[in-house]
């Protein structure tokens, strides 16, 4: 079977939202929150945190030491080579690629994302072409030789920053499948993710909810049963502007 690994992509920087990914989340850094979830999936091998070299992302060194995670420290900028490197370092085969952001991510979402991939003759797997997920219940699933193809021939700045962007946009060449949401999680402009301040507060008291019954192990099941009987909760972050598809 091909090595699986989740590389979560995570620095301190963020101009909407700085320190974002180790903000507070009921007692926890965002980070724990999603790594807890990431450690439920069955499908993968490993997970590497990929954060940068900047003085900032020390903290985030020293989240992962705390946890044992394993990390790499790469260039801020080449996000591309950043993840290249850290899934080399894991001697991975397939990448699943994560956004630090994410931290009420199902890893039912993502099983279902690895089997489909590993299952179907396909190059790419994805959740954001064409979008029926909730923003933040993202998964990206692609080969690391593909990957090492890319960062080596491709120079344009947009590629070298959103890392998967060149499978996205020449479906010609890849082979491309977008994972729907079952119609009870067709929820599109929903947002699980964690870019500004009233997502955070937004995500906190969904975990306020249901921590006490289910610990970390909910999922966008009962997420969005939570919605349905207090709508409201929506209305907390609903005015943020839309995450770029991941």
């Amino acid at each position: 079977m091909a090595r699986v690994i989740a590389s979560i992509e995570a620095r301190m920087g963020s101009s909407r939202f700085p320190g974002k990914v180790l903000s507070d989340i009921c007692g926890e850094p965002a980070l724990t929150r999603l790594l807890r979830r990431l450690r439920l999936c069955k499908t993968l091998d490993g997970i590497i945190l990929a954060t940068t070299v900047e003085s900032a992302d020390d903290a985030l060194e020293k989240w992962a030491e705390s946890e044992g995670v394993v990390i790499y420290r790469g260039s801020e900028e080449d996000v591309l080579l950043r993840v290249v490197e850290a899934q080399q370092k894991m001697q991975s085969e397939v990448v699943v690629e994560i956004t630090g952001d994410c931290v009420l991510l199902d890893p039912e979402i993502i099983d279902m994302g690895v089997t489909t991939f590993l299952e179907n003759d396909c190059d790419l797997l994805l959740t954001g072409k064409k979008r029926t997920f909730p923003i933040g219940m993202d998964v990206l699933v692609y080969r690391l030789c593909d990957l090492i193809k890319v960062e080596q021939t491709i120079s344009d700045s947009a590629v070298r920053e959103h890392v998967a962007l060149y499978f996205v946009e020449h479906p010609e060449i890849y082979r491309t499948i977008n994972l729907f949401a079952p119609a009870r999680w067709n929820a599109p402009n929903y947002r699980f993710v964690l870019d500004y301040p009233q997502d955070r507060l937004f995500i906190n008291e969904v975990y306020k909810r249901l921590e006490p019954g289910y610990g970390d192990e909910f999922g966008i099941e009962e997420i969005m049963s939570l919605i349905k009987s207090e709508p409201a909760l929506i209305e907390i972050n609903k005015n943020c502007v839309l995450s770029k598809p991941r």
